[in-house]
């Protein structure tokens, strides 16, 4: 008797490898988005593509809020073709981040996905902003 898990054979090692490395190309985590940002080292540009509400809410520090459905050419103009971006969303329970990921390719952009997402930040024990109805740019 077998589980779910046994009933399909694993990958080969050699295929297995190609598939976990290639994955590096695609995603980062939030510890390693929290380590750039701590270390200064800014390589990168982290989009926040939730609503401006949500983004409000709470939002991983230095963040740029920049909802899915808006990334456009022309907004993406204000950074230089090579700028690679992290795009981030609720978590795993949200695709968010993945419309924003297919937009900025599309665009030509270079794009990761920092999995987790703001769920996932919040689990590793980070600090998150908020931004008070009050202050200024607040939705």
């Amino acid at each position: 008797m077998s589980s779910h898990i046994s009933a399909v054979p694993a990958a080969p090692s050699d295929q297995a490898l190609a598939h976990f490395e290639q994955a590096f190309a695609f995603e980062t985590d939030c510890w390693d988005v929290h380590d750039a940002f701590a270390r200064g080292v800014e390589d990168f540009v982290l989009l926040d593509v939730r609503s401006h509400e949500l983004h409000g809410r709470g939002h991983v520090p230095g963040a740029v809020n920049l909802p899915h459905g808006k990334i456009t050419e022309g907004k993406m103009a204000a950074y230089p073709m090579d700028t690679l971006f992290v795009v981030y969303c609720a978590g795993p329970h949200c695709n968010g981040a993945h419309r924003g990921a297919i937009r900025l390719a599309k665009l030509g952009r270079p794009v990761k996905l920092m999995i987790g997402g703001l769920t996932g930040w919040i689990d590793e024990g980070f600090e998150v902003t908020r931004v008070a109805a009050s202050e200024p740019g607040a939705q």
